[in-house]
């Protein structure tokens, strides 16, 4: 394929990056779920569940049936669930509809996670371009989290605050551009397979220690970002007073120092001994958590929820690096089982909104610091062979 041709089917896939992006709009729409319905800390906690629960039961599935339905048209699958779920709330919106809206979310956002990774090897060959490739993937999805806010924020000036909910619509119609876009760009299949992997061979590997330490890894990584999107802007609201839209302002920080973090990580790792750049940021972060806890000062507490954001932005890639490194024999089977500890988001976020609900909204940071803590524990006690 020309250089001319590899462009023009680039940019559709790495548009396809922005829409993955989309899964966390939910840290901040809760705020607006829990005014909306009158919830509870505690309630309002299942919200990202709702979105991150799907990764547990779709991961190694659709990869499997991925080998039948080709990669392209798996991506494009998850796109029409998207779409489906962004309008429901138009319909008709109350508690119902709108968690409905979030589960389709999660459940085209897990097919995508699936999927989309994978067709990039379709049209880039060179190993070295494809990780360059999947890096710029990865910043797409940072600014697509980054604008995530201010999609809700614009949905509330244009059609009023209590119509906070038409930002579905609007993602819902990025989603039908992105697959358009990508239905009508010519890309090569790959090599339609219909041998699969069962799901009890694929979780099987979790009886490797190192692979089932990883595994968790990936689980509580995931858990450290969706519970600090989670609760940075209530912590503003409940500790010193701002309002539901400055808040906004600490989910947005998050997100940016999360972009920059990817970013420099990229660069870095290129020069840094992977295990050595994870010591290194995960010690940072449980400074940033434990600063935030103890030092009461907003101008502090926004500066650690965007070091928290900086500091584990690399950690996904490198515990999933390791995983493949680990064990490349079975690097189809790995891919699928990290993707499936993504399901960490559902789980970290109800135990938080628990705590928060029981203590305080700073109480609620020691649960993700529990969750650094295990990565601690992977970043000093795993030893990866490199085979």
């Amino acid at each position: 394929m020309g250089k001319g041709k590899t462009i023009v089917a680039l940019l559709p896939i790495l548009f396809g990056f922005f829409v993955m992006g989309f899964c966390d709009i939910v840290g901040n729409a809760s705020n607006y779920v829990q005014a909306s319905f009158g919830w509870s800390a505690t309630l309002t906690g299942f919200v990202p569940s709702m979105v991150f629960i799907w990764f547990l039961f779709l991961g190694i599935p659709v990869g499997n049936m991925m080998n039948r339905w080709g990669r392209k048209n798996t991506v494009l699958l998850s796109m029409v669930v998207t779409i489906l779920g962004m309008f429901l709330p138009l319909l008709y919106f109350n508690s119902i509809t709108c968690m409905a809206a979030f589960a389709f979310l999660g459940i085209g956002n897990a097919i995508l996670q699936v999927s989309l990774n994978p067709l990039l090897s379709n049209v880039i060959t060179d190993s070295r371009l494809l990780t360059s490739s999947l890096t710029i993937g990865q910043v797409v999805k940072a600014l697509s989290s980054l604008f995530g806010p201010q999609i809700i924020l614009t949905a509330m000036a244009v059609f009023g605050q209590a119509y906070w909910y038409y930002c579905f619509p609007i993602l819902g119609a990025i989603t039908i551009l992105s697959a358009l876009w990508l239905l009508l760009t010519p890309i090569k299949r790959e090599a339609t397979s219909n041998q699969s992997v069962s799901i009890a061979s694929s979780f099987a590997l979790l009886k490797n220690r190192t692979i089932l330490a990883l595994f968790l890894g990936i689980f509580f990584v995931v858990g450290v970002d969706v519970a600090t999107n989670f609760i940075s802007s209530k912590l503003m609201i409940e500790r010193f007073g701002w309002s539901q839209d400055s808040a906004t302002y600490a989910t947005q920080v998050y997100f940016f120092s999360r972009t920059v973090g990817a970013l420099l990580g990229a660069v870095l790792l290129a020069r840094i001994a992977e295990i050595k750049y994870f010591r290194l940021n995960i010690l940072a972060c449980i400074a940033s958590i434990l600063t935030l806890v103890f030092v009461d000062s907003a101008v502090v507490n926004m500066i650690c929820i965007g070091a928290i954001g900086f500091f584990a932005s690399s950690i996904f890639s490198i515990i999933y690096s390791m995983a493949l490194q680990a064990k490349p024999e079975s690097a189809n089977q790995i891919s699928g089982l990290m993707i499936t500890a993504i399901a960490g988001g559902c789980v970290v976020t109800p135990i938080l909104g628990f705590v928060t609900d029981s203590t305080s909204i700073v109480g609620g940071a020691y649960v993700i610091l529990a969750c650094v803590l295990y990565l601690t524990w992977c970043a000093f006690g795993v030893k990866i062979v490199k085979k």
